[in-house]
């Protein structure tokens, strides 16, 4: 019996072992990996054999540019890659977490991934002035910080559709930040592709779960990756070269520190704790690296 030929793809949604793979002519096919491990993740381009009239194996999983992972209290899982943008949403209310905030510029800096905050919400103006006050750590490192109201569609696609072009932007955020409406206002027709992609995938009513990639509306050329609502990041495979990585500010010291292997938290001769000092560092900024080293190196065995 003559073997299918292989097929280029990319993977657009997960559940579990199931993965839904669109195919060059915009079809879509649930594929199942070659192997018991999975170890596909959402954005991921990949070879497959195609088997009846919409199945098919995941034989390959091509060269990534990036690899992002979230995390709960047991473990941490790939769920997105190949990613050019990290769009991170916070609001005006509820209140958002600083440290998870930290914690997704970090990932995208150690993964040359572009950072972005969209400061949702922007219309009740009441909270407005203490979310932009916690947002000014975030101005110090030069992230660029978009204020809108996804409520209304037509601003939000006017502010942030010229910036995805031609892109795949990862959205990021807690729950109740207004996620799903930044979506649906990019992505007119996210949810009636969320529901088939559910459907295919057998996910039912636990969508939540799941990570899908939806490409932008004509004319805009871009892809966009939806998340769930995050509670942490996952930063446990990073070890302490990555995580000095993910804090650009350190390095924008005028003087070297005075040990080449510096950790930056006791070594006389620090350039970081003296800008810390001096006020040019933030201390959300330090005291979530020391937090990070410190849960590094309670996981390394010695």
């Amino acid at each position: 019996m003559t073997q299918p030929d292989t097929i280029p793809g990319q993977v657009v949604a997960a559940h579990g072992r199931h993965y839904m793979v669109e195919l060059p002519d915009g079809s879509v096919r649930q594929c199942y990996p070659r192997r018991k491990r999975s170890d596909a993740a959402v954005g991921d381009r990949v070879i497959i054999t195609p088997s009846g009239t919409d199945e098919g194996t995941i034989e390959k999983i091509l060269e990534r540019r990036n690899l992002l992972y979230r995390s709960d209290e047991m473990r941490s899982k790939q769920f997105a890659t190949n990613v050019d943008q990290l769009l991170i949403v916070v609001a005006t209310e509820p209140s958002f977490s600083d440290d998870l905030t930290g914690r997704a510029l970090v990932a995208a800096w150690t993964s040359d991934i572009k950072p972005v905050i969209i400061l949702n919400k922007a219309d009740l103006t009441g909270q407005l002035p203490l979310a932009r006050q916690r947002m000014e750590w975030v101005r110090t490192l030069d992230v660029p910080i978009i204020e809108l109201a996804a409520i209304n569609e037509q601003a939000t696609r006017d502010a942030l559709l010229p910036l995805l072009d031609g892109q795949c932007s990862l959205l990021l955020g807690q729950s109740a930040m207004g996620k799903s409406t930044i979506l649906n206002a990019l992505v007119p027709d996210a949810d009636a592709a969320t529901q088939e992609h559910s459907r295919a995938l057998g996910a039912g009513k636990h969508t939540t779960t799941s990570t899908r990639l939806y490409h932008l509306p004509a004319p805009w050329q871009g892809q966009i990756i939806d998340s769930p609502g995050f509670q942490s990041f996952g930063l446990h495979h990073l070890d302490d070269d990555d995580i000095r990585s993910g804090f650009p500010e350190f390095r924008q010291a005028a003087q070297p520190c005075r040990f080449s292997d510096c950790s930056h938290r006791h070594e006389p001769g620090c350039t970081v704790q003296t800008l810390l000092e001096e006020g040019k560092i933030a201390p959300q900024r330090y005291e979530l690296y020391t937090r990070l080293l410190a849960e590094h190196e309670a996981k390394t065995p010695w």
